[in-house]
């Protein structure tokens, strides 16, 4: 049987999800695509002093979608605890890596303000130098984001693995899950080891087949609930 509990924690997952997502769209079509210069960091760093509040407000917007990443991973862990409990607490701490990794870039994009903004110790540096130092303050942080993909792919593959043996939300979408994480996580990996991957496979491509997942999955949420599973088809809960 479904608890209350857990209906109440799918409802805050979607909730929270939508939100987030929405926040991020948003930010990043208003204040940071028109700041992003593809593929070089130094202009990208010419472009967030120049562009500052702006850039700020971004990295609040940022903020805001990490600690919805944290709501949001312990709100699966509640519904699908009851279907597998260790597998249930590894894809939520492969989720707080991910989550962890998230602000680690948002620290490494204000410290790239922070060096954009000259004065004390670096006022013996030249603007080129200035630049460069930015820039690979800013290539960290995205390299950081890359390697919490990889752990963001394989803890929402896992959960969406629980939403297949528990029946939950329909097979076919949860197993589409299941494929379109593992892609994302493989895109990750292969990005961080293989840099030239990024020419195979776009860095566009690697996350939208799970944002649809989650759309579809908080869609089937808030519209149709939790399926209560037949008792035959539950699995044994692990210890």
């Amino acid at each position: 049987m479904i608890d209350p509990s857990q209906r109440l924690a799918a409802k805050v997952f979607a909730v929270t999800y939508l939100i987030s997502f929405g926040i991020m769209i948003a930010a990043f079509i208003r204040w940071y695509a028109p700041i992003l210069a593809w593929n070089d960091t130094a202009g990208t760093a010419r472009n967030i002093i120049t562009h500052e509040f702006a850039f700020r407000l971004y990295l609040a917007s940022a903020f805001l979608n990490g600690v919805g990443c944290m709501v949001i991973l312990v709100a699966l862990y509640l519904v699908l605890r009851p279907i597998g409990r260790g597998i249930a607490l590894f894809a939520g701490l492969s989720q707080l890596v991910y989550a962890l990794t998230w602000f680690i870039s948002l620290l490494d994009q204000l410290y790239a303000l922070r060096v954009m903004g000259g004065g004390g110790s670096l006022l013996g540096f030249d603007a080129q130098h200035i630049e460069a130092l930015a820039g690979l303050h800013l290539a960290s942080g995205w390299d950081a984001y890359y390697v919490g993909l990889s752990f963001s792919g394989l803890g929402t593959a896992l959960f969406s693995y629980l939403f297949f043996r528990s029946r939950y939300i329909p097979r076919a979408l949860a197993g589409y899950g299941i494929l379109a994480c593992l892609f994302e996580g493989f895109c990750g990996l292969s990005y961080l080891l293989f840099p030239g991957f990024g020419a195979i496979v776009s860095v566009n491509w690697y996350e939208n087949p799970v944002l649809l997942f989650n759309v579809l999955l908080c869609a089937w949420i808030l519209i149709k609930g939790l399926k209560q599973p037949q008792p035959a088809a539950l699995p044994h809960a692990e210890g």
